[in-house]
């Protein structure tokens, strides 16, 4: 009887046992189950959509499906629901060649960087990318009573506001039906690019105005790109963390849309003892100093630390000010949680966390 052995096999339990010695689980069997399930959903193919998490109401949502219904021929605003743009893959897309720049002044690309800055949809965006969407702009006038996108067509531009007043209107059986201004500032057009789906409103400018705008494939190249290569990064970056492995792929996931980097200089201090707590940190690059202030404005170290590890989850959890100081040693690049973000998505790894914070507790008390 010839036994033909399956390709894999060997590396595979191979894998197993290394696990196995270095979890020294108490179950076998148990272990067993739980390490090929999750071996088996690691090779599944990767079908969670593509999207961008933003929270502040005058920016990017998840579009409302009902309102891309097919509207009757006869109303007098019903238009065509296609969409002719092929479905944007950013692993896919390798030509980052392709790059417009639309000439501006320096006071110009200081008054668009101050505006952008402030647009949810850019803030996870690094320095070099936030310059390339300043590139890709262009600028556009507009006057009073002038349409800027109408609802169920197809997405072209991405817009942000310079200045002017703009009318957010819905078609509701035939009759626009005004439901949101835009006062000089905000940005809209970003649901039909994103989603690939018609607009789901029209646009409309209420006095004379400035916009800037960013065409369909500058938007998906830079941001969308941008944001999928930021999360796998993360993703990689939470799964060498030790008590998030309790977390599932798609928590994970969530949990890297939700970072946000930031980069410390040599001694620039990362949080202060004593400051309210705004969010717990996951080094991504570099080391960490970390200190106790005395009464006497001494300060003690405490220890250092480096990549795949995280601080201020303590003042969270207890909800109490800043225990220590934190300083950046060389220059560190962490990614940042905050508080909100990390009520909502920590849950399952809070209980560790609590445990680890005892410990560290214990530590600094001897």
């Amino acid at each position: 009887m010839n036994l033909e052995i399956p390709d894999g096999l060997g590396d595979l339990l191979r894998d197993f046992t290394v696990a196995v010695l270095k979890e020294r689980p108490g179950d076998l069997y148990d272990f067993a189950v739980d390490y090929f399930t999750k071996t088996r959903d690691a090779r599944k193919p990767k079908d969670v959509p593509m999207y961008i998490i933003v929270e502040d109401d005058d920016e990017a949502g998840e579009p409302d499906k009902a309102a891309f219904r097919p509207k009757s021929t006869s109303g007098r605003y019903a238009r065509r629901q296609s969409v002719s743009a092929e479905r944007y893959n950013p692993e896919e897309d390798d030509d980052d060649d392709d790059k417009i720049v639309y000439p501006k002044t320096d006071e110009q690309r200081e008054r668009l960087t101050k505006t952008v800055s402030g647009i949810l949809l850019f803030r996870s965006l690094e320095p070099e990318q936030t310059s390339e969407v300043i590139d890709a702009m262009f600028e556009k006038k507009v006057q009073p009573g002038e349409t800027v996108i109408t609802q169920g067509d197809d997405g072209d531009n991405f817009y942000v506001i310079d200045n002017g007043v703009y009318d957010v209107l819905v078609d509701v059986k035939g009759e626009e039906k005004k439901v949101h201004q835009f006062d000089n500032r905000g940005s809209f057009g970003e649901l039909a690019l994103m989603y690939n789906m018609p607009r789901s409103a029209t646009v409309r400018s209420a006095s004379d105005g400035t916009l800037w705008a960013m065409d369909r494939n500058s938007f998906r190249r830079i941001v969308l790109k941008s944001a999928f290569k930021k999360r796998k990064k993360y993703e990689d970056l939470l799964e060498s963390v030790t008590i998030l492995q309790n977390l599932d792929r798609y928590e994970r996931m969530t949990l890297a849309d939700a970072l946000v980097p930031r980069v410390y200089q040599d001694g620039e201090p990362i949080i202060r003892q004593g400051d309210d707590a705004d969010g717990v940190y996951f080094v991504e690059d570099g080391h960490i100093r970390i200190t106790m202030s005395s009464s006497d404005g001494s300060e003690q170290d405490i220890g250092m630390r480096t990549n795949s590890t995280y601080f201020g989850e303590l003042a969270l959890i207890e909800n109490k000010p800043r225990t220590a100081n934190v300083y950046a040693v060389g220059r560190v690049k962490v990614a940042f949680l905050d508080r909100d973000c990390f009520e909502r998505l920590l849950g399952p790894c809070v209980e560790i966390m609590k445990r680890n914070s005892q410990l560290y507790t214990m530590f600094v008390s001897n």
